[in-house]
């Protein structure tokens, strides 16, 4: 039933963001559909959606596991010219199988609160990139059962981003994370190349990974496409593998909308 609701709210609310008024002309900088995350912050004042639905796959010794998250919320706003705050939620089920036959134990529900703030720290200049930091915690207390941990999740992410012609950048995030139930810190990096086609479509290509103190690392690749609707909605699609043997395949497609102020 949760299942449902959510895509059903998702679908219905589609239409009234495409039916609604321009915002100011202000450029649409989304944190989506990469793992990568712009240094830059929403405008002051101003509220931000960014919303997507994507599919994940990964196979080891017959066992597959498919991931199906129907809700990747982020919610941002715009607090100080060089300040936002950030609130996520998301909603996906994890079915397993053997030898193509499924098993019982579906997971299902919401995942940790993810809440945060981004802080633009330099403005590009010459050689000098655009930096940003990222700072978040995530929270057990609202996760559902199946995925509640019993401690608080942290990270703190570097983001940086270079403008290399008028039609390309590079953008590419560093960073260290303490999961939920952790026992050591992950390190996180992303480096990411995106591409103008024109003014409103984009293409993009993308490394990222984590290296965990007391893990193997997990590499990955992914690429997309993001179409600017208006100057406020924009679309976007992605699809990506592992790079390291942790991943078959990862589809996605979402939508992100800056409400006028």
């Amino acid at each position: 039933m949760e299942k449902i609701i959510i895509i059903t709210s998702t679908i219905l609310f589609i239409p009234l963001l495409i039916s609604a008024q321009e915002t100011e002309n202000l450029d649409l900088i989304t944190d989506r559909p990469d793992a990568t995350e712009s240094p830059n912050t929403v405008p002051q004042n101003h509220f931000q959606i960014e919303t997507g639905l994507y599919y994940e796959s990964f196979t080891d010794n017959d066992v597959q596991q498919e991931t199906k998250g129907y809700n990747t919320t982020l919610l941002r706003f715009g607090v100080l010219k060089n300040l936002e705050f950030r609130l996520g939620w998301d909603f996906e089920e994890i079915q397993y199988s053997v030898n193509n036959e499924d098993l019982e134990n579906i997971l299902s529900g919401f995942s940790t609160l993810l809440v945060g703030a981004k802080i633009e720290i330099a403005q590009e200049n010459k050689l000098l990139p655009n930096i940003g930091l990222l700072v978040h915690a995530q929270l057990p207390f609202f996760a559902s059962k199946d995925y509640r941990p019993k401690t608080t999740g942290l990270e703190a992410i570097f983001s940086f981003s270079h403008t290399l012609s008028e039609k390309s950048n590079l953008g590419y995030n560093l960073g260290a994370s303490w999961q939920n139930d952790a026992d050591g810190i992950e390190y996180i990096y992303t480096l990411a190349y995106g591409y103008s086609l024109t003014d409103r479509l984009g293409i993009y290509g993308e490394v990222y990974g984590n290296l965990p103190e007391n893990n193997r690392a997990q590499h990955f690749a992914d690429a997309g496409i993001t179409y600017l609707v208006k100057d406020n909605l924009q679309l976007d699609v992605t699809f990506g593998t592992g790079i390291t043997k942790d991943q078959d395949i990862l589809l996605g497609a979402g939508i992100s909308y800056r409400i006028p102020k």
